[in-house]
């Protein structure tokens, strides 16, 4: 389109009616020629899906009244043809010459309304503005930006009664039938304990780097377990937490993005079960507790972020891809081994590569794993700086994660 159909638009308004809706507006000439109303220049509207931006209907031309000179207004009154399904709709109207195209896609400005068609095929008038495609693109991009950073905090928070009741059903039914019930909870993590402190602490008399005291090892080793067990319980069921519900799935329709992030709640109360009885062992073979404990929530932060991301990629992955919940056990077996929870920090550094040892420091769970330690049994703050960088990068994580979960969720029922 041609430089001559610069205009301005005045008195836009969106008028719902009984049988839909009418766009009504002025286009005042603001260029410097006379549009002539015979040469194919005429008014028109398109109305797409918001949502994939497809185009639904190519709306009829109302050409012009007569020339309109530069300074002119033409009032425009557009009868709007609507899909007949409920739904959002949003519709351009401007200026258009078939053999020039749209005034819209030439970077003029025109008329953007949104609506909603309802069942009854009532139609409720939305926002309506004047915009061009480059400050559309714009608004467009700061909303995905801002849906991007506020949607998953979103998800979180507005369905925690939903994501509540499920994990509480989920714990209790881990149990049920058995004559333990709900008391297996605790003694699960009691009898590992036990376990590791009777063969580790007093038949084999295991130290921790120079701590010979009493049950350091088992200390050191329990103290990284709290968080890789929380960790692991959650990473290791995501690929098929979306099937193990899927009856679910397909029958209601409820927030799904939630499952994953249940996860990770339920790995925060085994952690929480076997903190109940970590804290007791220290009280008694060491007397005190430091502290720098106050510090536990600003780990468990990072934790909860990285955990709740993994999960959200390797739930949607898992719906697709089935063998992932095979690999995923051996892979979580080789990051165990990796993660120094069995061996301290110096046999790592002895006994591994320089160049692999800088990697494998970035390891998040080492991260965590030497927190906890530092907080429960040495006294002093965590790695600053290192647990920034894991808050960090757990966001970065989680966001895109989150992107990749909501991109594929429409197509987890045609798949589970």
């Amino acid at each position: 389109m041609s430089e001559d159909f610069d205009s301005r638009y005045r008195n836009v308004r969106l008028v719902a009616e009984a049988d839909g809706a009418r766009l009504r507006f002025e286009i005042e000439n603001t260029s410097k020629v006379t549009w002539l109303s015979g040469n194919g220049l005429s008014a028109s509207y398109q109305v797409f899906d918001p949502e994939s931006g497809m185009l639904l209907v190519d709306g009829a031309r109302v050409p012009l009244s007569g020339n309109i000179s530069p300074g002119e207004r033409e009032a425009f009154n557009l009868a709007l043809d609507l899909p007949s399904e409920a739904g959002k709709y949003r519709v351009y109207a401007c200026p258009m010459r078939e053999q020039d195209g749209w005034a819209f896609e030439r970077g003029y400005k025109f008329v953007l309304a949104d609506l909603t068609v309802a069942a009854d095929r009532s139609v409720q008038a939305g926002r309506v503005r004047v915009t061009d495609q480059a400050a559309f693109r714009r608004a467009r991009l700061v909303r995905s930006l801002q849906r991007v950073f506020l949607l998953p905090v979103q998800t979180v928070w507005r369905n925690r009664s939903l994501s509540a009741t499920l994990v509480k059903r989920e714990i209790l039914s881990r149990s049920r039938g058995s004559f333990g019930g709900g008391l297996w909870t605790v003694l699960s993590p009691l009898l590992l304990m036990l376990t590791y402190f009777l063969v580790f602490g007093l038949i084999l008399n295991q130290k921790f780097e120079d701590d010979a005291r009493p049950g350091s090892w088992t200390l050191y080793f329990l103290a990284g377990m709290l968080p890789w067990l929380a960790f692991s319980e959650a990473a290791g069921r995501a690929p098929t937490v979306l099937i193990e519900y899927r009856q679910l799935i397909k029958k209601l329709v409820f927030p799904i993005e939630t499952l994953p992030v249940n996860l990770m709640y339920s790995g925060l109360v085994g952690e929480a079960f076997g903190l109940l009885l970590f804290i007791p062992a220290c009280l008694l073979l060491r007397g005190h507790l430091p502290w720098t404990v106050v510090y536990l929530p600003l780990l468990l932060i990072p934790q909860m972020i990285f955990t709740t991301a993994l999960c959200w990629f390797m739930s949607a992955l898992g719906a697709f891809f089935r063998d992932l919940a095979q690999i995923n056990g051996f892979l979580m077996t080789i990051w165990f081994f990796i993660t120094p929870i069995c061996y301290s920090e110096k046999q790592m550094e002895h006994q591994i590569p320089a160049g692999a040892r800088r990697i494998l420091t970035g390891n998040p769970m080492f991260i965590l794993v030497r927190g906890y330690r530092s907080i429960f049994l040495e006294g002093h703050a965590p790695d600053w700086n290192a647990i920034l960088g894991l808050t960090f990068w757990s966001l970065v994580l989680a966001l895109l994660a989150h992107g990749w979960f909501y991109k594929l969720r429409k197509s987890f029922v045609d798949v589970l």
